[in-house]
């Protein structure tokens, strides 16, 4: 099979589902491989690794007219196109530098009280719904109002506004799957505009009454004479950070869980202690990333990956979910293995692009399963109930995974 044949794969259905035995397919043509024109694909952990953390490795840059055209014409790809995640240095190092105040190692640390205190007022929501043995949806009542909770609570957004938000991203998330036809964006582009929208008024509210959150200091720093970030940069990244900074930890939280599903001596070894949770959650991440892909242009001549000459404008797709179960990096990469030495999954990027919520996602997810397993020790799939997988490739995860909390 030829590599561009795994890509159209990928981008079907049966793909998006289960994509690893499709990896596998593509990692049999070498750690990288040309898929046609200025196409490449990567599933090698080491070239993954380097390519991530090499600046001769960018982001797409909107200067084509014809690309121009499509980021005017989608509200989505345009919102994306202002953002952090798709900048380059300096712009990038310029806006990463405002928004890394708040997210510093300290200040993360010092949300763990907070974080416990809203897994456990979760899990007592949790216990009345679920009483008599009533099937909760795991992704819906905890999964997603968790990390929601902790995001909106660091940018300012009001508690009552948190519950649309869960809609509006998984419609605005579509905008960054591998598609062919542009015209599937329609819903990520009403719920962008519903987002730019919302976080305009925001914005207002904050100018005029400034608090102690993170809208308030970015708007401060959007206003300043020196322009450090512009009114459109402003809105694009505040979208950015709240459906960044809840759906992949929720896609961590729910694809942990059924992990657990069948495994009793590892949720054990979590509910008793003997199994450090750090350790779960990076075998987690690796063995199934909420994220799974990710891009790069090469921006520099006589560049090589894997011994694979790259030219000038090729386009590389890394395939961060194939990396993560690379056999020269991670022997019997198929088995789920918390005990697992030097586990270091590519799941929140490398280099310059490092998520910069990683390790608020990892803090809540540590806080999370023990308190949740020890509260139910019981707690087991919904017979009857098939749990329902996002229909993603990039953002992997459940849409829902109904539970029961047993005895």
């Amino acid at each position: 099979m030829q590599a561009g044949e795994i890509v159209q794969i990928l981008m079907s259905p049966e793909g998006r589902a289960d994509p690893y035995p499709h990896y596998e397919a593509a990692r049999a043509l070498g750690p990288v491989a040309h898929i046609d024109g200025p196409f490449y694909l990567v599933t090698g952990y080491e070239e993954a690794n380097a390519a991530l953390r090499n600046p001769a490795f960018g982001k797409l840059r909107a200067e084509d007219p014809a690309i121009v055209a499509v980021l005017e014409e989608h509200p989505s790809l345009g919102s994306l196109g202002q953002s952090i995640l798709s900048a380059n240095p300096p712009d990038h190092t310029r806006m990463r530098r405002l928004m890394a105040a708040v997210f510093t190692p300290r200040r993360t640390a010092g949300l763990e009280p907070a974080i416990a205190a809203t897994v456990d007022r979760l899990l007592d929501e949790i216990a009345k719904e679920g009483a008599d043995g009533r099937a909760v949806d795991f992704m819906e009542r905890f999964a997603f109002p968790l990390p929601v909770s902790v995001i909106c609570e660091l940018l300012g957004v009001p508690p009552q506004d948190r519950p649309r938000f869960r809609p509006l991203a998984h419609d605005l998330t579509a905008s960054l799957e591998l598609m062919n036809d542009f015209s599937e964006l329609g819903p990520a582009d009403v719920a962008t505009v519903e987002l730019e929208e919302y976080f305009r008024e925001l914005t207002a509210r904050r100018r005029a009454e400034p608090r102690d959150d993170l809208i308030s200091a970015l708007v401060q720093e959007s206003d300043d004479p020196d322009g450090k970030l512009s009114e459109a940069e402003l809105i694009a990244n505040l979208v950015l950070l709240l459906v960044a900074g809840f759906e992949t930890t929720t896609n961590l939280l729910g694809n942990g869980l059924a992990i657990l599903f069948g495994r009793p001596e590892i949720a054990g070894g979590l509910r008793e202690g003997r199994l450090p949770v750090s350790d779960f959650v990076e075998e987690v991440l690796r063995f199934d990333s909420p994220v799974q892909l990710t891009s790069r242009i090469v921006d520099e001549k006589d560049v090589r990956l894997g011994g694979v000459e790259l030219p000038v404008g090729a386009e590389v797709m890394l395939l961060l979910g194939a990396a993560n179960h690379d056999p020269r990096r991670y022997a019997d990469p198929g088995t789920f293995d918390p005990l697992r030495p030097d586990v270091q999954p590519l799941s929140f990027g490398a280099g310059v692009h490092f998520c910069l919520g990683s390790a608020l996602a990892r803090l809540e997810a540590a806080t999370a399963f023990p308190r949740l397993l020890a509260r139910f020790p019981g707690l087991a799939p919904a017979a009857g109930q098939i749990p329902v997988r996002r229909d993603r490739l990039v953002l992997r995860g459940y849409h829902t995974l109904p539970v029961v909390l047993g005895n």
